[in-house]
């Protein structure tokens, strides 16, 4: 059951955000993308910094390079004569893509694959990753939940970084 977005007062406390968003499907995607920036940039984030995949089997790439070269937890990366010294930590890596259902278990296998790869990402880099990699059953469905303001599967999932972070925030070693 689909619950509407309720709106948040959650700050963003100037950290930083990532979104990884696939070119597939562009059409809902984009919705979902404009409408995380928008409450990110509500919220107050310091920075939110769009990268584009061409689909939703590559999101996982991308998001695991954002989260290698900015967690904390990365090993340096050194070069013969100097040392890349990597950007402040990610507050969180939002995660946006639409696989719509076809004739073929081909979306499914899509979607399994996506899920686990973000979660061994988080955990790999204890970042907050947060998957809105929507597979539905057909473009009535991605019309509800990327189109529309009162379910809006963009803004729930930087409403939902803001909370990782804040909560990733006060469990810091």
């Amino acid at each position: 059951m689909l619950r509407p977005v309720k709106t948040s007062s959650a700050r963003a406390n100037h950290n930083r955000f990532a979104i990884v968003a696939s070119q597939y499907n562009a059409r809902y995607v984009d919705a979902m993308v404009r409408a995380a920036q928008a409450e990110l940039k509500r919220a107050g984030a310091r920075e939110i910094q769009l990268i584009r995949v061409p689909g939703a089997y590559e999101i996982p790439l991308a998001a695991g390079r954002l989260a290698g070269l900015a967690s904390a937890h990365a090993p340096p990366i050194t070069h013969h004569v100097s040392r890349f010294t990597p950007p402040a930590p990610l507050s969180a890596i939002i995660c946006l893509g639409v696989i719509l259902r076809g004739e073929t278990v081909h979306a499914v296998h899509i979607g399994e694959a996506v899920s686990r790869a973000l979660m061994q990402i988080q955990l790999r880099y204890e970042v907050p990753v947060i998957h809105e990699v929507l597979l539905l059953e057909n473009e009535q469905q991605a019309r509800v939940r990327c189109l529309g303001r009162k379910h809006n599967r963009g803004t729930e999932a930087a409403q939902t970084a803001l909370a990782m972070a804040r909560l990733m925030d006060t469990i810091r070693l």
